[in-house]
């Protein structure tokens, strides 16, 4: 296979996942029977191997799963969702013959949209409630708040929300170029759109600027947004953006990328996984670049 056959994007609209427009957010949720339960051992989704699928807390509980901490999610077409916490010492390598317990990346195509969604939703969920166990200020362990969605200490009154961390991602383009970055920890081969995290005080604006300059040496020119997805990471929002290259040579740092290049269209590489917003970031400025209509 040449390398110009790597990769070729569709036409607009590409999938990402998100919220269902059936699901609404719910704290007056106990578990029971009923309930689909999202079941984690850490950040890693528990499924069954022959048939990956959403599952009623009964059968969960039959396999000899516990809970040690939950936290409900909402409900989906009347469904109540719950995520369920399996003890933090539990091994996610130890689970029951025909059970796998893996990062959620690993059940894409494998699960339904809607099921991943909020799942992603409840294993942010379940990281809020493991961290904030302890109030931050004194010490004193945490009660859930009446009402919301938020711990309360009840010796000095703190009160903690889950916390929203905001990152961008931007696709600079060049003509028909494209700038596309490996990042240190990336799959051999892989490239992607520029990410980082904004720093406190800074706008989302000044944070790609100054995100694209330190890795890759380049400035950046009107810069538009494309769209924003939820990612647990473990409690990201992705902020993604286009933007034309305004000047600079390619210049990639080494503590922040293994690499950096500029593509041709017709000669891309291997891209991220389907779902993702970067994906559907690349796959939207492709099909705007080569005048591919709208469906």
């Amino acid at each position: 296979m040449g390398q110009s056959e790597l990769y070729r994007a569709p036409a607009p609209r590409p999938r990402m996942i998100r919220t269902p427009d059936t699901f609404h957010p719910a704290l007056d949720l106990g578990l029971h029977d009923d309930a689909i339960v999202h079941l984690f051992v850490r950040d890693a989704l528990v499924q069954p191997l022959d048939e990956p699928r959403p599952m009623r807390w009964r059968t969960l509980r039959m396999f000899g799963f516990e809970a040690a901490r939950v936290q409900p999610i909402g409900r989906h077409e009347g469904v109540d969702h719950l995520a369920v916490a399996l003890p933090d010492d539990h091994p996610a390598d130890r689970m029951p013959d025909g059970w796998r317990a893996a990062g959620l990346r690993n059940w894409f195509g494998m699960l339904d949209d809607a099921t991943l969604a909020i799942a992603m939703r409840g294993v942010q969920m379940l990281e809020w409630d493991r961290t904030h166990r302890f109030c931050g200020a004194c010490g004193t362990p945490t009660e859930q708040a009446a009402g919301e969605r938020a711990k309360r200490c009840p010796s000095c009154g703190l009160t903690v929300y889950p916390r929203i961390s905001p990152a961008m991602m931007v696709l600079v383009t060049r003509g028909d170029e494209l700038l596309l970055g490996r990042g240190v920890n990336f799959p051999p081969g892989r490239y992607s759109a520029l990410a980082g995290f904004l720093e406190a005080g800074e706008t989302i604006e000044e944070c790609v600027a100054r995100e694209v300059m330190e890795e890759t040496n380049v400035e950046v020119r009107d810069l538009r947004y494309f769209g924003s997805q939820s990612w647990p990471f473990p409690n990201s929002l992705m902020i993604a953006f286009t933007a034309e290259y305004a000047g600079g040579e390619l210049r990639h740092d080494p503590a922040e990328l293994a690499d950096a290049q500029w593509f041709a269209l017709d000669a891309l590489p291997q891209m991220p996984p389907r779902l993702s917003i970067a994906r559907a970031l690349i796959d939207s400025t492709i099909a705007r670049m080569r005048g591919d209509p709208p469906r």
